[in-house]
């Protein structure tokens, strides 16, 4: 499956054929010539865009940035193919002429590593220089250049990243006044409405395409307050941190990310909506860094299984898995297994939701928290915390934990084998100290359980948001549930010190 990717650079040329057309085999004359495109188009829509370009075009740049040389020593590369020829004066021109001499025939020669380069798009949203673009146009960049829509080239400094919405602020120092784009609402963008994009792809220099809003509250699960506005006005790599327009000229979004088999536009791109993208540039150009809210709780989807287990009439809501005790959720009453349902007034339909909801909350501010506890439903106060920079560990992926090579007593339920927390057990799987419950020895290969995920060295931790302490506890929990009618039992698991909920189907006998 193909990926999105951020706008970046490549070098693609696409040659489209036009069919020909000519009368059928029977001699029949051709049909007559279509109407101009303009009456086949709705009443409402624009018959051009050109006066939108020609004033906010000025006010994109193209971005420029030099990155160190890789580390490693001198290497030579390998032939590969052809670059065609680009138009004179285009970025691409010097970026390529090497590369092109080399493909001449000019021997090659071992070399030392050179300074990399990277290619982008941004806007001017102040007259007084600020520049937006995204972080990965401008991360690792040793030198930063700003190239104006007239050619005037600019040495930038960068301002302030943040990571978590791949944006940037830079700084530029102009003679010539600076135009600037202004802000739009994108809440008040429907799908199906125009959009215009500006920017340079392939460092082509600026370039405007059209289209419409295709989507709204993408997660491309490219951090933790996803919510993309999806177009197919064409977007490619090059585009990164240009603006996207509404008709009245305004900036709806901030172009990110492709989805692509192939680098180029295949008619989804996805862009920053600028009700999430303007208060972190305020911050940005503002304090050079972005507070946010933190609520101290870790959470989890509510899926239509778990919705069953917890006698949920919908699948609705973030499913707490986890509660800092010394956080504003703990100190405020909330406990593991609730579901908030609405923050500070704002309905959470999907898990997703809250860490936006929250991260845009004042700190220190005292908000109403909704849940469902126990199948009740509960209103809580919690003070919004700030919250503080963490270095994101990637944790990779496990295939199980070994066997344990001594014997223990173990009994089958839902096709798990299950034993009790012993010592010898702890050191097998490598389980924490602190943790209590009941340890998965072994996964039928063709239950339900290996379905969901759960691994060897699992630890049941609750079942039916009960304490389980052993395994005929789990068998009698899953045989409350089997009597209550439900379909599933949810239990929550640790794995490596991390805590899930994991909906189980219940069978018609025990396994």
């Amino acid at each position: 499956m193909a990926a999105s990717a951020p706008a970046g650079l490549v070098a693609a040329l696409l040659v489209l054929a036009a069919p020909a057309f000519a009368q059928d085999a029977g001699g029949a004359p051709p049909a007559p010539a279509a109407p101009p495109l303009a009456s086949a188009l709705p009443p409402n829509a624009p018959p051009t865009f050109a006066d939108l370009a020609e004033k906010q075009v000025d006010a994109v740049v193209f971005i420029s940035t030099t990155q160190a040389p890789p580390q490693g020593g001198p290497q030579a590369g390998p032939r590969g193919p052809e670059v065609p020829g680009f138009p004179p004066g285009s970025p691409f021109e010097e970026f390529f002429r090497e590369f092109r001499d080399r493909q001449r025939g000019q021997p090659q020669q071992q070399q030392a590593p050179r300074p990399t380069a990277a290619l982008g798009s941004g806007f001017i949203i102040d007259p007084a220089g600020f520049v937006v673009t995204n972080s990965h146009v401008v991360s690792e960049a040793t030198e930063i250049s700003v190239t104006m829509h007239d050619g005037t080239k600019l040495p930038a400094k960068l301002v302030g990243v943040d990571g978590p919405t791949d944006l940037a602020v830079l700084k530029v120092e102009s003679k010539k006044p600076l135009v600037a784009a202004p802000w739009g609402d994108s809440e008040a963008l429907r799908v199906g409405d125009w959009v215009v994009a500006i920017g340079n792809p392939f460092g082509l220099g600026g370039s405007v395409t059209a289209g419409i809003l295709s989507a709204r509250q993408r997660d491309i699960q490219q951090g933790p307050y996803d919510d993309y506005l999806q177009t197919d006005a064409s977007i490619n790599r090059g585009n990164s941190g240009g603006p996207l327009y509404n008709l009245n000229g305004e900036v709806i979004g901030i172009n990110t990310a492709i989805y692509s088999p192939t680098g180029g536009s295949v008619g989804i791109g996805f862009a920053i909506p600028s009700s999430v993208a303007r208060p972190v540039v305020e911050q940005l150009r503002d304090h050079g860094q972005v507070r946010r809210g933190w609520l101290g709780v870790q959470v989890q989807s509510v899926t239509p299984d778990i919705a069953e287990s917890l006698g949920m009439q919908e699948p609705a809501g973030a499913l707490v898995t986890s509660v800092s005790p010394e956080g504003p959720a703990g100190k405020g009453g909330v406990r593991q297994g609730d579901v908030i349902t609405r923050f500070n007034g704002e309905s959470i339909e999907h898990m997703r939701e809250l860490p936006r909801v929250v991260a845009a909350t004042k700190i220190g501010s005292a908000v109403p928290l909704e849940l469902v506890r126990e199948g009740k439903a509960e209103t809580l106060t919690v003070t919004v915390g700030e919250l503080e920079p963490q270095e994101q560990v990637a944790l990779s992926g496990s295939s199980g934990a070994p066997r344990p090579e001594t014997t223990v007593d173990s009994k089958q339920v839902l096709g798990l084998t299950l034993s009790q927390l012993t010592p010898g057990l702890r050191d097998s799987f490598s389980i924490n100290p602190d943790v209590e419950g009941v340890v998965v020895t072994e996964v039928g290969d063709a239950s339900a359980a290996s379905e969901r995920g759960i691994e060897a060295g699992d630890v049941i931790v609750e079942a039916g948001q009960e304490p389980v302490k052993t395994p005929e506890d789990l068998n009698r929990l899953v045989d409350d549930a089997r009597s209550q009618g439900r379909k599933t039992v949810l239990m929550l698991l640790s794995r490596d010190g991390d805590l899930r909920y994991v909906p189980m189907p219940i069978e018609d006998r025990k396994g």
